[in-house]
């Protein structure tokens, strides 16, 4: 699904000094109107808050339990991490804690935490439209995604992440340390902005490029975060977070319980329960257990193995780094969800922000069209997660036939486009450098 374009022939050149011809068409000039697309943002995102209160407890759940953090550390000076282990990154604490300040009930709370969620989305998106050179087509692309995955990003931190994975892609093209210290404060909420910073680590030509770009910016940001929660006496509880996950199974719709999802339809043995400690739905048994735990060790070197394609194609191309560092990204978050034994719906939102970011950002033409078929991919991989969740989410767990088919498909696109994106950094990186290329985007290899 993902295409490295190939080199362009050599006869082929483009007149700078010839300006584009005029279009008349007037869908077209409508489609880049700033306030046609302002008002599909207020529209789109109208819907999906409708969805979510109309799905009620479904979508809002987590944020229940937000609530019920942010009421106690706020009325008591109870506080996770602080206090207690939590299974989120301590700078989770500003997202949970800050809707508490406006409001003492649960339900202004709600409020308070999905007019956050759409402010920092339209705050990205202002961003990725004013800082690339076709945002306006990326705007688009990101709000027909959002509307495929459905209101779920809304009522979980994942919808906090999101934007901060969009705004440092974008800002990755000419301010990687900036980037990096976006994305390091995103890490702090959740792990998957982190790899936006493997990523273009990955890319640094030199130790002192690597230590001021990367190092020195995302080592500032964690001391605030950790100095910050130690003096808020966490103690070790600053690093909780990196042991709280050990003892969880396989969970019902990760890709790798696929198979034990499937083996329901004739093996009575395999049985999904409800998990009241963690609130989450697992896949029970031994040989679960078993794929859970080999999971924890893949996980780590499939980031690992990225981040060396990664290395090998930035020293091959220089030129194309920028879009080396997205799709490495895109490959990172993918499989930050392939190798995972949590597979939390909300996780697809992390997809969204490197395709987004690529359509707006690539030179039009090969570079830019290679970006296509995995973003018709992801609108399919986005629209199949809202029907498990929360559309059918109670026949899956059920064993319906038809849904478990389509959550097997999602799993199955979901490494489909792991492996793609795989296989074209193998393929840019084997490519003689010396051959020609597409141009790269400006200042692309001299920023990220």
């Amino acid at each position: 699904m993902w295409r490295v374009p190939a080199d362009p022939p050599a006869d082929v050149t483009a007149d700078a000094a010839t300006p584009p011809p005029r279009t008349t068409d007037r869908g077209g000039r409508l489609l880049a109107s700033p306030w046609l697309l302002a008002l599909a943002f207020v529209v789109v995102h109208a819907r999906l808050v409708h969805e979510a209160i109309t799905w009620q407890n479904t979508i809002f759940g987590d944020v229940t339990l937000y609530e019920w953090w942010a009421r106690h550390g706020l009325a008591n000076g109870d506080w996770p991490v602080l206090d207690y282990a939590w299974v989120y990154p301590a700078g989770a604490l500003v997202p949970v804690g800050l809707p508490g300040v406006f409001t003492d009930d649960l339900l202004g709370y709600e409020i308070a935490w999905t007019a956050m969620i759409v402010l920092l989305d339209a705050v990205a998106t202002v961003v990725l439209v004013r800082m690339t050179p076709r945002g306006v087509l990326g705007a688009w692309w990101w709000l027909l995604f959002l509307l495929a995955l459905g209101p779920i990003f809304l009522g979980r931190l994942d919808g906090v992440v999101a934007p901060m994975i969009l705004v440092a892609l974008v800002v990755a093209r000419r301010h990687p340390r900036v980037a990096v210290a976006v994305a390091t404060a995103g890490a702090w909420v959740k792990i998957a902005p982190g790899a936006v910073v493997v990523a273009i680590a990955a890319t640094r030509r030199s130790l002192r490029d690597l230590l001021r770009t990367v190092v020195v910016p995302g080592a500032a940001v964690s001391a605030v975060v950790v100095g910050l929660a130690l003096a808020g006496g966490a103690g070790v509880r600053a690093l909780s977070v990196f042991g709280e996950q050990g003892s969880r199974t396989l969970q019902a719709e990760s890709v790798a319980a696929t198979w034990f999802s499937v083996a329901r339809w004739w093996d009575p043995g395999v049985r999904i329960e409800y998990n009241d400690e963690i609130f989450t739905f697992e896949i029970l048994g031994d040989a679960a257990r078993a794929v859970a735990n080999t999971l924890d060790w893949l996980l780590i070197l499939a980031v690992l193995a990225v981040a060396a394609l990664t290395w090998w194609a930035a020293r091959r191309h220089p030129e194309r780094v920028y879009e080396i560092v997205l799709l490495s990204s895109a490959a990172q978050l993918v499989a930050l969800i392939v190798f995972n034994k949590v597979g939390s719906p909300q996780f697809v939102a992390w997809l969204g922000p490197a395709v987004a970011v690529a359509l707006a950002s690539l030179p039009e033409g090969r570079s830019q069209q290679a970006w296509w078929p995995p973003a018709l991919g992801m609108i399919l991989v986005a629209y199949a997660t809202y029907l498990v969740y929360p559309v059918a989410y109670g026949p899956f767990l059920g064993g319906e036939t038809w849904i478990v088919v389509v959550e097997a498909l999602r799993n199955l696109a979901l490494v489909v486009l792991l492996a793609g994106a795989v296989w074209q950094l193998v393929r840019l990186g084997r490519r003689d450098p010396g051959a020609r290329v597409a141009a790269p985007s400006p200042g692309g290899a001299r920023s990220a």
